[in-house]
């Protein structure tokens, strides 16, 4: 039998499979093609994008050499393709079953894909963030707006199913 605990394990075990290795948590629920794919799609995308250098870069504070190193127009893949597979790992597992679950997801792969976007020249307190930086500082913002969005349309839709009951 299976426990709420057990579920909810599943679910993070899912997410966090996904964050390390887009397709990972595919292949741990036996997805085999689905994963493969995600995975194929994942090292495309990072190796056409320099996504490895940028990281190493970044991590050692050399943002204008990461900025030269990056391939924006395979980079902007790169987003939408991570979060969905995240997403689609999480629904596979159990999660997203609620009512405009996804949106926090969705809003999130936007916000950084516009992080990316930006990297080139954003600056606070006039540092360049960068490539790896600024998109990793728009999630929490997407994860945010999506929340808020998602909010804001449940109560809409309670309201109306509300009114419709009376």
């Amino acid at each position: 039998m299976e426990t709420k605990l057990s579920r909810k394990s599943k679910k993070l075990e899912a997410v966090l499979w996904s964050i390390a290795l887009p397709g990972f948590a595919q292949l741990l629920r036996r997805h085999y093609i689905k994963g493969i794919m995600f995975i194929g799609l994942e090292f495309l995308v990072n190796v056409m994008g320099n996504l490895n250098t940028i990281i190493v870069l970044s991590f050692n504070l050399k943002i204008e050499e990461a900025i030269a190193e990056t391939n924006y127009l395979w980079l902007m893949f790169y987003p939408c393709l991570y979060f969905y597979v995240i997403w689609d790992a999480y629904r596979d597992a159990g999660g997203g079953e609620k009512a405009f679950s996804y949106l926090p997801v969705v809003f999130s792969a936007y916000f950084v894909t516009v992080g990316v976007v930006f990297s080139p020249s954003f600056t606070i307190a006039g540092h360049l963030i960068g490539p790896l930086w600024l998109p990793i500082l728009s999630t929490p913002v997407g994860l945010a707006v999506g929340g808020l969005i998602r909010w804001i349309l449940l109560k809409i839709y309670m309201d109306r199913e509300t009114e419709e009951v009376l």
